[in-house]
């Protein structure tokens, strides 16, 4: 099948047919509700204390927001405080492109072309691809969200326009949560000074658990493109904060990181969909290694957060 592609080229299709059957495995919001194990109440006064003890340990800002679905407990520290997002501002993308399609503006398989102007550097692996190649709406928003494509996340924001992501987040009630430019190319702003002093985008806690929340509740734009979106925040390959310590449970999340910013948000299923944001800035460790302090602080977090819930459910029957 791939042996007329040159070896990049048969990586990524290789990438993305592995993203499309994994999500023909994953249950659907319907088939998700009649399975789900019965919710439990977790002790959240304990759950706060290790959580606040944790941040408050942590060399640098962190806060958190918290959501037990079933049973509507909510619980934040700094919830409506603004953070950077770095490539956490990629979930607002996803949502505004399968927003368009649901109204009809836009297709998941309408093609985009690769250029050589386009390709910009951090992560991911259009940037080492061949110029002129031609993706579809729906590969890049997989690679955008997946493995972090910064090339995807720009040919999505120049086809979608950046501010219809601000419209489609005040239309949810999120007026806080901004991407700001394109990845790499803060000449692209649309807001200078909260660029420069953000970067690629800015939330707060509170508010990119609402994100999740509305996601798994199927009312971000519809309960069949919100599963599609969940799928493809299942498959994401940031495994390395919430996820760490977490035992494997089913998670959809996604992670950013910079220099002094470490952040993730999961919507994990366990015996209740609990979302957990944390989001960190000003980091004194800037490492770029898997035991920096923001990396085990956000993995120290997932533990605490996935054990009040009782960790990994009960298997279906």
């Amino acid at each position: 099948m791939f042996a007329a592609m040159p070896y990049p080229t048969r990586l990524i299709a290789l990438l993305l047919v592995a993203g499309t059957a994994l999500a023909c495995t994953r249950p659907g919001v319907a088939q998700q509700a009649a399975t789900r194990p019965t919710p439990i109440r977790a002790d959240t006064s304990a759950l706060r204390r290790t959580l606040d003890s944790i941040a408050a340990a942590h060399q640098g800002v962190v806060g958190y927001s918290i959501i037990d679905i079933e049973n509507g407990v909510r619980m934040s520290r700094r919830g409506d405080e603004k953070f950077s997002t770095a490539s956490l501002i990629k979930v607002p993308i996803l949502v505004t492109v399968y927003d368009l399609v649901a109204k009809g503006q836009l297709s998941l398989s309408d093609p985009l072309t690769v250029l050589k102007i386009d390709k910009v550097p951090g992560s991911g692996i259009i940037q080492h691809l061949h110029d002129g190649m031609t993706l579809t709406v729906q590969d890049a928003a997989w690679l955008m969200i997946t493995i972090s494509d910064n090339t995807a996340t720009n040919l999505l924001l120049d086809r979608i326009i950046i501010r219809r992501v601000w419209s489609k987040m005040d239309s949810l009630g999120l007026t806080q949560t901004r991407v700001h430019s394109k990845s790499f190319l803060r000449n692209s702003s649309v807001a200078m000074d909260s660029s420069v002093k953000y970067g690629l985008g800015v939330t707060t806690p509170n508010e990119m658990a609402r994100l999740f929340e509305l996601l798994a509740l199927g009312k971000a734009v519809n309960p069949a493109a919100d599963s599609a979106m969940l799928r493809v925040l299942e498959n994401t390959n940031s495994e390395m904060m919430l996820q760490r310590f977490s035992g494997g449970v089913r998670s959809a999340h996604k992670s950013g990181e910079t220099d002094q910013v470490r952040t993730e948000c999961s919507l994990f299923w366990l015996r209740n969909r609990i979302v957990a944001c944390v989001l960190t800035k000003e980091n004194v460790d800037t490492r770029w290694i898997i035991d920096s302090e923001p990396q085990l602080t956000l993995a120290r977090m997932g533990e605490a957060i996935v054990k009040a819930w009782g960790g990994r459910p009960p298997a279906g029957p």
